[in-house]
């Protein structure tokens, strides 16, 4: 089974199959896929993966949403990039991370992990290759950059080109529960422009459709 999770409805609007609830998350089933709402933010989408995970056959996982960019991160508006890596920047210390702490945020096996997460090199090469898109690295924190001075100061600081807020909690829960994950953001916005006069959800949601699409084939 091919899982998808979004953060809200909208951002998966174009998707047709047979609904249901999880939880009281929407739900739709189709051919060879399951869609579900993974709700906003960490905490949420972590704990909609592990329960829905738990007990079924999920062979890949697949998160997509819409993002805000950062101002070198090479991306327009509209753009659909795939996450190498996710950052968990909100996590430990400011300028030091969880490492800076002394404590990994998890361990598997002779591998630690402190605010840095892969997602599955597999899957997003082959995501990348058929879909046509750069990996990036993206950027999750609780709350979003409130102006472009923050937001290129969180840039500079962690390397990260996209920040969103779910996506470091997907990754995470992929590496210790042993799931193949990949993620897949269309630019929405500039990270730090609050003003949505200059959002172009609609365009981002187009990009998302255009790509989820391909990987599934008309609904």
């Amino acid at each position: 089974m091919l899982l998808f999770l979004s953060p809200t409805r909208f951002e998966a609007a174009f998707l047709k199959g047979r609904t249901f609830t999880f939880h009281g998350r929407a739900g739709l089933r189709g051919e060879g896929w399951v869609w579900l709402e993974s709700g906003i933010g960490k905490v949420n989408t972590a704990a909609t993966l592990a329960a829905f995970a738990k007990g079924r056959k999920v062979e890949r996982v697949l998160l997509f949403g819409i993002a805000g960019a950062y101002p070198d991160a090479g991306l327009e508006l509209g753009d659909a990039a795939l996450a190498e890596r996710e950052i968990q920047a909100d996590l430990g210390l400011r300028d030091g991370g969880m490492k800076g702490l002394g404590f990994p945020t998890l361990e598997l096996e002779h591998s630690r992990y402190h605010n840095r997460f892969p997602l599955d090199s597999a899957l997003t090469t082959e995501l990348s290759q058929s879909l046509g898109l750069p990996s990036k690295t993206f950027l999750t924190r609780d709350m979003v950059s409130e102006n472009p001075t923050e937001a290129r100061l969180l840039s500079r600081r962690w390397e990260a080109h996209l920040e969103n807020m779910e996506g470091a909690a997907f990754a995470q829960t992929c590496l210790w529960l042993g799931l193949k994950g990949a993620e897949l953001r269309a630019v929405s916005n500039l990270a730090g422009v609050r003003d949505k006069a200059q959002w172009r959800i609609k365009l981002a949601v187009e990009s998302l459709e255009h790509h989820i699409l391909r990987i599934i084939g008309p609904c």
